[in-house]
């Protein structure tokens, strides 16, 4: 059974961009729907955030890399998907248009603006402990976490000051390597409650069709149906990805070949990791 996985954020800009007529056809959504010049990595008209950017170009050529897997003959029998992996798996699962995808993205990218505009926020990447520790880290130094992509591999989520001793203190308890990435909002923790309304008036303003394949969410891996999503995606906001029990939830439901449908390969690495460890 085949399964697209689509990822999260991209980190960087694009260094190249595809030129055929699939991207060219994404390219003029991004810029119809989203306000965003792909080539040129710019605004047209109201500008946004760097962070921003990069959610849109990833949403952006995870509909692109659908749509040439497609036309190679590679098609899904299931989807999942991993933070904002979850806009562009919307399409790929029928549930909504591209374009409409990408307005999502670009749309939920400006209501995240308006929590850096008072306070600065960051993810850090801990990598090496396990969960115990890493979780008495979060609640010493007030941040919360946000990914659980590997049983040591994980992202905190918080403001920024509290985000550096977290760090910091995941050193002193010797982990592998630790990166903090500034970001607009803190995702996939409690403090994203506070525009709650925000986001849900958001999400109410779009018409969900049932998935014509099986999308499995990140949070409690059940399939979603055209009556969650909405509510889906105001809680994802709020609450952890647990990466590592979709992982395992789509080797149960029979899935055995995986194509991660976007920009680098967390996700194949995420996965060889498991996997290491449950013995495939």
């Amino acid at each position: 059974m085949n399964c697209y996985l689509f990822p999260g954020q991209p980190l960087a800009p694009p260094a190249t961009l595809p030129d055929d007529d699939d991207f060219r056809a994404i390219a003029e959504l991004a810029k119809e729907r989203a306000s965003f010049d792909l080539e040129r990595f710019s605004w047209l008209g109201a500008e946004g955030t760097d962070n921003v950017k990069l959610q849109i170009y990833g949403a952006a050529m995870s509909l692109y890399r659908a749509r040439r897997l497609r036309a190679e003959g590679v098609t899904a029998q299931l989807v999942a998907e991993h933070s904002m992996g979850i806009y562009p798996a919307l399409a790929a699962a029928g549930v909504l248009p591209e374009g409409e995808s990408l307005e999502l993205v670009a749309r939920a990218g400006q209501l995240m603006i308006r929590f850096g505009r008072e306070r600065r926020y960051a993810l850090g990447c801990i990598v090496g402990l396990t969960l115990e520790p890493l979780l008495a880290i979060a609640e010493n130094n007030g941040v919360y976490l946000a990914n659980h992509n590997t049983s040591r591999h994980f992202l905190l989520s918080g403001e920024r000051g509290n985000m550096e001793e977290a760090c910091a203190e995941a050193l002193a308890r010797s982990a592998f390597s630790v990166k903090l990435f500034a970001c607009d909002a803190p995702l996939h923790s409690p403090l994203m409650e506070e525009l709650a309304d925000d986001f849900r008036a958001l999400f109410a303003d779009y018409r969900y069709r049932e998935p014509v394949l099986p999308l499995l969410n990140h949070i409690d891996q059940d399939y979603l149906a055209a009556a969650d999503i909405a509510d889906f995606m105001t809680r994802e906001l709020s609450l952890p990805v647990y990466w590592e029990r979709s992982w395992l939830a789509l080797r149960a439901a029979g899935a055995s070949r995986f194509f991660e449908v976007g920009v680098g390969d967390s996700l194949k690495k995420y996965n060889r990791w498991i996997d290491s460890e449950t013995g495939r």
